[in-house]
């Protein structure tokens, strides 16, 4: 049996699918994943995701010390409450996760992804040695999605005057400390909305009360198909440890100033420039019909091949659509080996939708 977030009776009552996602037990729909994708673009939809981690950090030295272990630059966090994304690496460059950093406070605060708790815990852990600094695991936190463009108003509707006036005062990528609860404008769908952090104990009121309003629960099928629409990477499929963010269309995430900050993986990095970064991530779109999918061979005539790291049917564009990783010198167009024939596809940038519109 996976674990369980405290919400799982919920999903069981409102008859969602389970499945194992990184050893938790997770709702992949209610009934239709098309329809919850489509409201999460439309309207607005909620999504459990208490299985990520949620780590703490604290202590005198936790500003130099985040600027050494990520490889973007908390310094950029000029008050409490901004935000930022960056990846985690191992010192050669590879990709150990990738997570958010918001400033608080008392330190920092990351989420993490849920099936990289374990190495990501450890490898803080090891890091901080030497370091007056805290690295605080939150399990006994949950965390709510509320994703679409009128997820801030409804949610907002359903809270105290003083929670409301947050909402509605938050910026893209900002998040604040109210009470016991945490309230971030960001998400991973590319819609707008808040993701809310919450005492477990406190979460099953909440999300009954989200339903209840008419925001629709929704599952990690319609998140995935959201997420690859918004060009949004998933670890574990688009990057990994054998893969820098040089070749997973992340170099904008790197602060490579101040030329002083030698964060963790910055030699690595340099050391794949100097030898010429050899892949990225694009964008496909096949035009016929059939389904792109994880792992099938992607053909660059004259050039090389690659390999699509997520593909799925999109439901905004009605069409097939993947990330993958491709040689450098790919162009416009390519080839994908399906069922053993090989299907014309045209190269995009990997962001196919964003904010309800098609950018492709």
């Amino acid at each position: 049996m996976g674990q369980r977030t405290p919400l799982y009776d919920f999903h069981l009552a409102l008859g969602a699918k389970m499945v194992d996602f990184g050893g938790w037990e997770m709702p992949l729909h209610y009934g239709s994943q098309v329809e919850e994708h489509h409201q999460v673009r439309s309207d607005c939809g909620v999504f459990d995701v208490s299985h990520m981690t949620v780590i703490d950090i604290d202590g005198a030295a936790a500003t130099p010390w985040l600027q050494h272990v990520l490889a973007n630059d908390v310094a950029r966090l000029e008050r409490p409450g901004m935000a930022l994304y960056s990846p985690l690496l191992k010192h050669d460059g590879g990709v150990i996760d990738d997570l958010l950093a918001y400033r608080t406070e008392d330190g920092y605060r990351l989420v993490a992804n849920a099936a990289t708790r374990d190495k990501v815990m450890d490898w803080l852990r090891a890091q901080s040695e030497g370091f007056k600094v805290g690295v605080h695991a939150r399990p006994e936190l949950a965390i709510l999605a509320i994703q679409g463009p009128h997820a801030r108003e409804k949610v907002a509707a359903l809270l105290s005057a003083s929670r409301a006036a947050l909402i509605r005062e938050l910026r893209p990528f900002e998040g604040v400390a109210e009470a016991d609860w945490f309230i971030a404008r960001t998400g991973y769908t590319g819609e707008d909305g808040l993701e809310i952090i919450l005492p477990g104990d406190q979460a099953p009121a909440f999300f009954n009360d989200l339903v209840g309003a008419g925001i629709a629960p929704s599952g990690l099928g319609a998140r995935d198909t959201l997420r690859l629409e918004a060009g949004m990477n998933l670890y574990g499929q688009d990057l990994d440890e054998a893969h820098t963010p040089l070749t997973s269309n992340l170099g904008w995430s790197i602060a490579w100033e101040p030329a002083a900050r030698a964060f963790i993986g910055r030699t690595g990095l340099l050391a794949e420039i100097e030898q010429g970064v050899k892949e990225k991530l694009v964008g496909l779109v096949l035009e016929e019909r059939g389904v792109l999918r994880a792992h099938q061979v992607v053909r660059v005539s004259g050039i090389g091949e690659g390999e699509i790291t997520s593909g799925s049917f999109s439901p905004t564009l009605s069409k097939s659509i993947a990330l993958a990783r491709v040689p450098m010198a790919t162009g416009e167009r390519a080839e994908v080996e399906i069922r053993g024939k090989w299907y014309p596809v045209r190269v995009v940038k990997p962001t196919f939708v964003r904010h309800g519109k098609i950018l492709i």
